[in-house]
């Protein structure tokens, strides 16, 4: 394990938007966690996601499920693999969801939109 490694969590593995989408439509679906602030996913972000902001990330990990297996998704992929450094190092089973919402929305994958403005 190299510096980098141990300062910020193991590599994880990446997954694309259409792989994500696949997965939480399967019959045990990974919990999805949206690392992105609150504002920001008015906008949109993936139904049923649950709203972790990266920020709380630290205080309130251990309110994530250990046994279910979790994907991370932002805007653009980067907020969520530090996200997804940070839960592998605790233990966590995580992938990152590769491109975010940019890419999920690109692909024109479905979106939640919060009715509140």
């Amino acid at each position: 394990m190299g510096l980098f490694d141990w300062l910020f969590g193991p590599k994880v593995a990446q997954i694309s938007v259409q792989e994500a989408h696949d997965l939480l439509k399967g019959k045990n679906p990974p919990l999805i966690v949206d690392v992105r602030q609150p504002e920001e996913t008015k906008a949109g972000t993936v139904a049923k996601a649950v709203l972790l902001p990266l920020p709380d990330l630290d205080s309130r990990m251990q309110e994530l499920p250990r046994e279910r297996p979790i994907l991370l998704i932002c805007r653009s992929g980067n907020r969520s693999q530090t996200a997804a450094r940070k839960l592998a190092k605790a233990g966590y089973e995580v992938q990152n969801v590769a491109g975010g919402m940019m890419a999920w929305e690109s692909a024109r994958l479905p979106v939640r939109v919060s009715k509140k403005r």
